[in-house]
């Protein structure tokens, strides 16, 4: 009984506290457009600062209109009777009401001053919307609220924080109101055991955002206690930066390597069956890059809603075309020259001349546009490391080119001629094997390949007529790195290099590093002149 007496006591007490709660909101509500006119008149940045925090604490999220309209510049006061207004137009303005935006007239720009802001005001501007719409019936709209709380680190907002957390369901912007909540402990003047248990939520976020926001802390505390669960949350968040710095890295150098490998592949068929050093290998690429110019250029005038397919649509036509071209140099040129490799280079880098001076005639020398598709675009995150769409499918692209080259080699009649050659040209001549047209069709082969990469090069790179050039020098050292005519040589190589060059870039520069890399690979070379998977060829039965 007494148990009972006790709840009836505590509702008795809790109705009129709810009722004088339910008034005071009406009577905010109420007071929220008298507020907004005191905006009204000649007054200073501090009285501008005092009506925003009195419009924050209305708690009425209609008031965010007026807000917003502050902070971009369009509120407004009428010189006749210091009435506020939105205004939208420039000779001749429409008033709009600004606590409903409701239209209620117009006025000539010359009737009307703008409320005057700074900086400052901004931030408080953004400050109190983050307030207001932390009650928001949007999850995202909470979320924004939050994220714009946390960079604040504002102490007045620790009692809205607290409320809101207390209401809140939704796991992730609770966890984002938790991360403000500890910003604005951090700065306010709270018990150092609650400034402790803050850090550690700073710990448990564990960005950049975070860090700063502890390094600042903790220089400007004296609390022991304080200062070192902040030191401690540093420590930890900086080990985690650096471990997701090195990811970072390494994705970049994946993404780089993949690339390389792309831009490599054709080169190690042809140079490691053929001999021939094509220096014009690079022009491969950009002919397969102008080709997917083409056609988007195409389905945009024609059929811009397969736009999505484009890249589709020019993978096989940049294989033609590179591996067109790249049988007729073969057939009228390099056939020639085998044996002479000395002038197989001089003559291939006159054909890339050709070609480059051919490509700036049709095309122009400025650099075309090709454009991303769609589930192309964008990025996501996996921890601390920024993962775009483009990088991830030309690291699968690449695979998938690399896998089916595989199996060409080692599962169909041509890539069984090829491999003859390879090991002992005579041998297979004698075994009836046409090796004129095996290297016609290596060479085409390694050309088309060249094409498929210009595709992939197209979404992360410039196209125009250089683009070759970027990428002849490199796919060269993966080649002798790997193995020449070694395919897992080639992958392995274009990788390590890859990976090498993103870690040396931070140190030497891109140049320098480039330059180490080349350093590195001569002396390796000295060591294992056949490079890193040695391949049993014509040149050693020599």
């Amino acid at each position: 009984m007494a148990l009972l007496a006790r709840w009836c006591l505590a509702l008795l007490l809790l109705v009129p506290g709810t009722i004088a709660v339910s008034a005071t909101a009406n009577a905010q509500d109420g007071d929220a457009a008298a507020i907004i006119q005191k905006f009204g008149g000649k007054q200073s940045f501090s009285d501008t600062e005092a009506v925003i925090a009195e419009l924050a604490a209305t708690g009425n999220a209609d008031v965010a209109r007026a807000l917003r309209a502050l902070g971009d510049g369009s509120l407004y006061w009428r010189k006749s009777d210091e009435a506020v207004f939105i205004g939208r137009g420039s000779d001749s303005v429409t008033l709009l009401d600004p606590l409903t935006g409701e239209e209620v007239g117009t006025a000539p720009a010359g009737d009307l001053t703008k409320v005057r802001i700074k900086n400052s005001i901004r931030n408080d501007i953004s400050t109190a919307l983050g307030a207001l719409t932390l009650g928001s019936d949007d999850p995202a709209q909470r979320m924004r609220a939050a994220s714009t709380l946390f960079s604040d680190g504002d102490p007045a907002m620790i009692e809205p924080l607290e409320v809101a957390i207390a209401e809140e369901e939704d796991a992730a912007v609770k966890a984002r109101m938790e991360e403000a909540l500890a910003a604005a402990i951090l700065a306010s003047d709270r018990p150092a055991e609650e400034k402790a248990e803050a850090a550690a939520v700073m710990e448990g976020r564990g960005d950049r955002e975070a860090l700063t926001l502890l390094i600042r802390f903790a220089g400007a505390t004296d609390d022991l206690e304080a200062k070192s669960a902040a030191e401690a949350a540093i420590a930890t968040i900086e080990g985690n930066i650096a471990f997701w710095y090195q990811m970072q890295n390494i994705w970049y150098g994946l993404s780089l390597g993949s690339v390389l490998l792309l831009a490599a592949i054709g080169l190690a068929i042809t140079f490691g069956v053929m001999g021939v050093i094509n220096m014009a290998h690079g022009e491969m690429v950009m002919l397969g890059a102008y080709t997917t110019f083409v056609v988007q250029e195409a389905i945009r005038t024609s059929a811009p809603e397969l736009f999505s397919w484009s890249l589709a649509i020019a993978l096989p036509l940049a294989f033609l075309v590179s591996g067109t071209v790249g049988l007729i140099m073969e057939r009228f040129l390099i056939r020639f020259l085998y044996g002479r490799p000395l002038e197989t280079l001089l003559a291939t880098f006159g054909v890339s001349l050709i070609l480059q001076q051919a490509v700036r005639t049709i095309f122009g020398p400025t650099n075309r546009e090709v454009g991303n598709p769609e589930w192309m675009s964008g990025a996501f995150e996996v921890g601390m490391m920024a993962i775009t769409w483009n990088r991830l499918w030309i690291i699968v692209f690449s695979l998938v080119v690399f896998a089916g080259l595989l199996v060409v080699l080692n599962r169909t009649s041509l890539g069984l001629q090829m491999r003859a050659v390879t090991q002992n040209r005579k041998m297979a001549s004698a075994m009836g094997i046409r090796t004129p047209w095996v290297d016609a069709m290596t060479f085409a082969l390694g050309s088309g390949i060249a094409g498929i990469a210009g595709v992939a090069l197209s979404q992360i790179d410039n196209v125009s007529p250089d683009l070759g050039q970027g990428y002849i020098i490199d796919s060269f050292m993966v080649v002798v790195f790997g193995g020449v005519g070694n395919l897992w040589g080639t992958l392995v190589g274009a990788m390590s290099l890859g990976i090498l060059n993103k870690f040396l870039e931070p140190y030497a520069g891109a140049v320098l590093g480039k330059i180490v890399v080349l350093v590195l690979i001569i002396l390796f070379i000295q060591k294992r002149p056949r490079g890193l998977f040695a391949q049993k060829g014509r040149f050693v039965d020599a």
